[in-house]
């Protein structure tokens, strides 16, 4: 899992910096020991200052989630930069943005900083707590009725700031003023409780567990409370804390349920400490809760959860399990859903835990560039997918490889009768195309070839790498074809994609996913022509019988784009318009590319005998050769079929999933009529043969994780 350690420390990263100031720091070294903690159980940890570049920073490392995933979470020990309530800045904004953390609500640790309500609300609850009264000013001070000694504190401070014992009106004056001066705000007085001073630490909800008590023990010299100085190591005293605390059964079983009550009553989560007194009756005083309390080495916190058996360590992770119970429903660590079957569990965790290897590796193929044109580059580009099947445990399918357009590659079991994966690893961009380096943010991956080729293949990879941890892949028929010609229409390799097709029982294209989350179980066929047209070269002003060749073939152009049908399922249009011409001349020839797009074989054919009844016998000298022609892939009951197998798995995990019809062509067109297909089964991408494409990171995983479970199942006789 992902996890967060938000802190204050140094940062005063604000707008501006004015109000209430924070004077608590946490120790960098209890930072450095909850990140080893959390790192020792295989979690990925990062740390960030709570100041404003909180939610970019946190956008940007915490993963989006699939069904059964436990989401990142953020471990909470931030105080704050200033102001009120600052115990519950850093949680307000995590409640804000939808990021799951560990500790205490904003709502909770505002209360419980505010340590007159929390003694108001103790009250309500016939919570003993010591009695009190708020003063305002200095002048306030001599209408204060309670008998002496009083305690004053500040009213929203924490870690014992500007907390005095006093023994008459003066002293409270004193006391009230440096509270006034330092912090600008109401001083708490309330009575003090002569006695033990006992900590109890809780940790966990519904109900909370109770530490042993812990008794601060303050020694004879200075006051009998645990002062700043104290917890600073500047008072020049060792307070010393015994655990379990030495006050018999009852008062323990008394001063836990206080406890519990008080963090229950204040809304805590997680894990708080609750501090009071034990006066010379034998009688518990609530003073406060401490929703944040310190995991500092040398803490009562710590000391409480070390007597119950949990060291730094455990204490960490057990913090992190009791939130992921508290949000996901399960203590346990690996959050997947129980209902999964044992490989779906594994497969997931397999892949959730690799998302940042993941996007790694896709950074690197993806600044491999491989043009089509650029035979070089795509030898190596095949060279690096070779070595990768070979150590996942794939062997090359001598029979469908030609070393030269089209490779193939199988498990031990073969692919015959099993399901073949196709893809390709040249990126069909034409040089003019400005080079995309790989980059991100919070919800894009972008790159060159990125959606056509780079993401489809490293989802091949690590799903083929999680069957592998399961030690099934040896036994699953899979095969996986990779060409290199998608850019010219799939000239060379068309032949062996024929026959490698022919051979299993199901193709699985990974060509892009749609931006609706849907794969393709129909495509039309595409046919490209080169029309050459050509005259003798004419001055400009020439008398002539015919008009010029570009006004004569502009007119047929206007012809044959009206040949297109929605009804048929036909598209034509022009590509490629040039012309040759010679100085001071008029142009006298042109050559033009000629795109037509179709449902069907026999409306393509009848489509080009019309383009040339009107092109005609007469006029000018033209000739229309056919440069690339890609089947459709024909609507079946089979393609739905195996396109419903994958909504299967897809609706297990809440992955979004659906079918639909595409214009482009595809492999599929080659995959023969008794073999079920489905294209598009790779990433949701955007903006396609552009520099701006790019696929969506969280499709990235899902897609990732519906090829691995799908496979895992076996193969399906989807082609009845």
């Amino acid at each position: 899992m992902k996890i967060a350690i938000v802190y204050n420390r140094d940062s005063q990263n604000v707008v501006n910096l004015f109000g209430i100031p924070n004077r608590e720091r946490i120790g960098k070294q209890t930072i450095k020991r909850i990140v080893d903690a959390l790192k020792s159980h295989k979690h990925r940890v990062q740390t960030f200052e709570g100041d404003k570049d909180l939610i970019d920073r946190l956008e940007e490392f915490m993963p989006r989630v699939l069904k059964g995933e436990r989401p990142g979470l953020a471990f909470n020990v931030s105080y704050g930069i200033q102001g009120q309530a600052r115990y519950a800045h850093v949680p307000s904004i995590l409640e804000m943005v939808g990021i799951p953390y560990v500790g205490s609500g904003p709502l909770a640790h505002g209360l419980a900083l505010d340590k007159v309500v929390a003694k108001m609300i103790f009250q309500q609850h016939d919570l003993p707590t010591p009695d009190f009264t708020v003063v305002n000013s200095w002048e306030d001070c001599s209408k204060v009725d309670l008998p002496y000694p009083l305690i004053v504190k500040p009213k929203n401070e924490a870690v014992s700031f500007g907390i005095k014992i006093v023994n008459d009106k003066e002293e409270l004056a004193e006391a009230a003023d440096v509270i006034f001066q330092t912090f600008q705000q109401p001083v708490l007085v309330e009575h003090f409780v002569a006695g033990r001073e006992i900590n109890v630490g809780l940790l966990g909800n519904n109900p909370p567990e109770t530490f042993s008590p812990v008794e601060l023990l303050f020694g004879k010299d200075g006051p009998p409370i645990y002062t700043y100085q104290d917890k600073t190591h500047k008072s020049g005293r060792q307070i010393d804390l015994v655990c379990p605390a030495p006050i018999g059964e009852e008062l323990t079983r008394r001063a836990q349920e206080l406890a519990r009550r008080a963090f229950e009553a204040l809304g805590c989560y997680d894990c708080a400490r609750v501090d009071m007194r034990l006066g010379g009756d034998e009688n518990l005083f609530l003073l406060e809760v401490n929703s944040l309390p310190s995991l500092g080495e040398a803490g009562s916190y710590t000391a409480g959860a070390q007597q119950m058996g949990l060291d730094f360590g455990a204490l960490v992770n057990r913090l992190v399990d009791v939130a992921s119970a508290r949000y996901f429903g399960t203590p346990r660590p690996i959050g997947l859903a129980t209902t999964k079957a044992d490989s779906g569990q594994h497969i997931a965790s397999f892949l959730t835990q690799r998302r940042d290897e993941i996007e790694r590796r896709l950074k690197i193929w993806t600044n491999l560039h491989s043009r089509t044109h650029d035979l070089v580059r795509i030898q190596e580009v095949i060279g690096k997918i070779a070595e990768g099947f070979k150590e996942i445990g794939l062997k090359q399918a001598d029979g469908f490889t030609d070393g030269k357009a089209a490779w193939t590659w199988q498990t031990r079991a073969g692919f015959a009768g099993g399901t073949l994966v196709v893809g390709h690893a040249d990126v069909p961009l034409s040089p003019d195309v400005s080079v995309q380096e790989y980059r991100r943010t919070p919800e894009w991956l972008y790159g060159e070839g990125i959606g056509l080729s780079r993401a489809p293949l490293v989802m091949l990879e690590f799903a083929l790498k999680a069957l592998k941890s399961l030690r099934r892949l040896r036994l699953l028929p899979i095969g996986v074809l990779y060409y290199t010609d998608e850019g010219r229409d799939c000239g060379q390799s068309a032949e062996i994609i024929r026959a490698a097709s022919g051979q299993a029982k199901q193709v699985l294209v990974l060509r892009p996913g749609g931006l609706e989350n849907k794969v393709v179980t129909q495509r039309r066929g595409w046919r490209r022509y080169h029309l050459h047209v050509e005259d003798s070269p004419a001055r400009l002003g020439q008398l002539r019988k015919k008009p010029e060749v570009v006004q004569w073939l502009c007119g047929k152009l206007d012809s044959l784009s009206k040949l297109s049908s929605r009804e048929e399922r036909l598209a034509i249009a022009v590509g490629d318009f040039r012309t040759t011409t010679f100085q001071m001349l008029l142009p006298h020839a042109v050559d033009v590319t000629i795109m037509l797009s179709y449902g069907e074989e026999s409306v393509a054919d009848r489509a080009e005998k019309q383009i040339k009844e009107i092109l005609g016998k007469e006029g000018y000298k033209w000739d229309l050769k056919l440069l690339s022609d890609r089947p459709p892939m024909v609507k079946r009951a089979a393609n739905r079929r195996l396109a419903e197998s994958l909504a299967e798995v897809a609706a297990q995990w809440d992955i979004p999933f659906g079918r639909e019809s595409s214009l482009w062509p595809s492999v599929c067109g080659l995959v023969s009529s008794s073999v079920a297909a489905v294209c598009g089964l790779g990433p949701v991408a955007k903006d396609l043969y552009t520099p701006r494409e790019a696929v969506e990171r969280i499709s990235l995983l899902q897609r990732t994780l519906l090829l691995a479970e799908f496979l895992a199942k076996g193969v399906k006789d989807n082609a009845k």
